[in-house]
């Protein structure tokens, strides 16, 4: 598990927290999708570009542990731009306090259609989820997940009054 800087936001409050992230396979890259940078080239122009890769396997996943429970109100997703925009479509954005099968059977908040090419899609909760870990996880054989941005917004749930 790799350790990395996230900024979170509530009303007009910033603060900054440590995540944690993980995923299914090539673990190395799964911060880029925390790292604040929106670009959707994969590639980029020096090494890899700021986006995550999964191997081709079944159900790909990516986790981010926020460390302690959160009000979470929205989460927005930027997708690959340079090519294959269409591997995102069928995600499942799930949020919860388990880590059974690593985190990928809390409740499901989300389904992501399709988002365009480099493009993001922000998913706002109606009813607000609470949860520590936020994962994002494609359903299916032979499957790929790359993430280039995911900004989940929201406000420690310990410090409701």
């Amino acid at each position: 598990l790799l350790k990395f800087p996230v900024v979170w936001c509530s009303g007009e409050t910033v603060a900054q927290l440590k995540g944690i992230v993980s995923q299914s396979s090539y673990p190395e890259n799964a911060y880029k999708a925390i790292d604040g940078n929106r670009d959707g080239n994969y590639f980029g122009t020096t090494t890899y570009g700021s986006c995550t890769h999964t191997a081709t396997e079944q159900n790909p996943w990516w986790r981010l542990d926020l460390q302690d429970e959160y009000k979470i109100t929205s989460i927005t997703i930027t997708n690959r731009g340079d090519c294959c925009s269409e591997r995102i479509n069928g995600a499942e954005i799930r949020i919860g306090n388990s880590l059974i099968n690593e985190g990928n059977d809390n409740p499901r908040v989300a389904v992501i259609s399709s988002i365009p090419a480099g493009k993001y899609q922000k998913f706002a909760f109606k009813d607000i989820m609470y949860g520590r870990y936020v994962n994002v996880i494609i359903p299916g054989k032979n499957r790929i997940l790359t993430l280039c941005e995911v900004q989940v917004i929201g406000s420690r749930r310990s410090g409701e009054g």
